[in-house]
């Protein structure tokens, strides 16, 4: 039996889990891609997690789009999944209202995109080249396991204390990348990060998430956007490959011209230009160290 039918007779057999029976709630629900996330208190252990629920009708429209073709669920995913700059994932099942759910280890850090938004500075001088080296080895652990994450952006990693690192999260739109799930249609995603093959239904594969990979170290070093607009639907991604992407320089004339480069070769609109891998984006910047960070 494969690791992936193991976990699957797990969830099979599982008790579903009642969730006020079990937590205390201590935080307010926070919206993500599929379902809530709220910060409890493990009433067995008086562990404090990460506890997201999944909305039953996004979940079962994202799923049905796979219907019959073996697509792992969120859970099953994220259980996989072993790394030190990937959130982990205690426990994922069904629970007594139909719901599917997660638990997941807490991190008391501010998320990436909040940090984009408040343009904050003062909290990522000299740490950007770290957490973009971070998040390059994030993706290419979720790579070398055979999926794409297909939702790369600020708000999918939590920043560890103190800015000291950081965690890629949420795995609600994450396919395995092979054929059958790499097929045009499959048009979910963050608009503004998402690549022109993705917005014109073509073919995929992991580089959608090196793309997305490139708009988020973008925006973490300049607080701009590589196509500056005001619309944030998938109309605004229509640029991607119509329009030029602004120099990061033109925002960062500081920026060492290496990560400059690198940046800027993961937003190529065209796939057969583009890094092909963020093996190669870590490759490409090895060189730098602490001094270089912007």
């Amino acid at each position: 039996m494969s690791f992936l039918d193991s976990l699957r007779s797990v969830f099979k057999s599982q008790k579903k889990l009642d969730v006020e029976a079990r937590f205390e709630r201590l935080r307010s629900s926070v919206s993500g891609t599929m379902g809530d996330v709220s910060v409890v208190r493990d009433r067995t252990d008086g562990r404090i997690v990460a506890l997201k629920l999944c909305d039953p009708e996004k979940f079962a429209l994202f799923e049905a789009r796979f219907k019959g073709q073996g697509k792992p669920t969120e859970g099953q995913i994220a259980l996989e999944m072993d790394h030190p700059r990937v959130m982990k994932t205690y426990e994922a099942g069904m629970t007594t209202k139909g719901q599917h759910y997660l638990i997941m280890e807490f991190i008391e850090g501010p998320g990436l995109q909040q940090l984009v938004q408040k343009r904050a500075e003062d909290q990522l001088r000299g740490k950007r080249l770290m957490l973009i080296r971070q998040m390059a080895e994030a993706i290419e652990y979720v790579h070398a396991q055979g999926y794409i994450h297909r939702d790369v952006c600020p708000r999918n990693f939590i920043c560890l204390p103190g800015i000291t690192g950081l965690k890629l999260i949420d795995f609600g739109l994450t396919v395995p990348a092979k054929g059958v799930f790499m097929q045009p249609g499959n048009r979910t995603g963050t608009p503004l990060y998402m690549a022109p093959e993705i917005v014109r239904r073509r073919v995929t594969d992991q580089r959608v998430d090196v793309f997305a990979f490139g708009v988020t170290a973008y925006c973490v070093t300049t607080f701009e956007f590589p196509w500056p607009s005001g619309d944030t639907t998938g109309r605004a991604a229509l640029q991607h490959d119509t329009a030029e992407a602004v120099d990061i320089l033109q925002y960062r004339p500081d920026l060492n011209p290496i990560l400059a480069r690198a940046i800027m070769g993961c937003m190529e609109p065209e796939v057969s230009k583009r890094t092909p891998s963020m093996s190669t984006f870590l490759q490409q910047i090895r060189s730098l160290g602490p001094d270089d960070s912007p």
